[in-house]
């Protein structure tokens, strides 16, 4: 079976950041093909005891022993936001990170990849997620709790 090498060199896609569902998100003005190199994720390396201590969301972990702060504003791939069923998926490669695009991605599609378990769990479950495939359901749940919200000081306004 042979394997094929992938180019690790970023395309020249016009990406832009945007007004987005989560705040702030990348979005491509041209089309994107399958299988490509969008963008690097790049920042500082952090040694253990700085990415112990820090507060950024940005880090990405390359190896147990290197994680990157992708934080930097100059760093556009900071601004794709998790999707659980991204268009795009991160790569690792010689300890720098690529983002690759999972399938054709066509102009003005906002970029996702899934950020992972433990990340989910952490920032984004607490909140529910926003995504493409999961907005729906969040934003139902919430006016659920709202409506419920509501009705109960209604009740409490009442008794008054």
């Amino acid at each position: 079976m042979a394997t094929t090498r992938r180019n690790y060199t970023p395309g020249d896609y016009d990406l832009v950041v945007r007004r987005s569902y989560a705040g702030l998100g990348l979005v491509t003005e041209s089309d994107i093909p399958k299988g490509v190199c969008i963008i690097e994720y790049f920042g500082p390396q952090l040694t253990p005891r700085e990415e112990e201590i820090s507060r950024s969301r940005y880090l990405f972990e390359v190896t147990p022993r290197k994680t990157i702060d992708g934080s930097l504003r100059a760093n556009k791939a900071r601004y794709i936001n998790h999707s659980c069923k991204g268009n795009c998926e991160p790569m690792i490669y010689k300890g720098r990170v690529y983002i690759f695009s999972r399938r054709k991605i066509k102009a003005g599609e906002e970029l996702g990849y899934d950020y992972g378990k433990d990340y989910f769990d952490q920032f984004i479950a607490k909140h529910g997620c926003l995504c493409v495939k999961c907005e729906p359901a969040t934003l139902a749940k919430r006016r659920k709790e709202a409506a419920k919200a509501a009705k109960a000081a209604a009740k409490g306004a009442k008794s008054i």
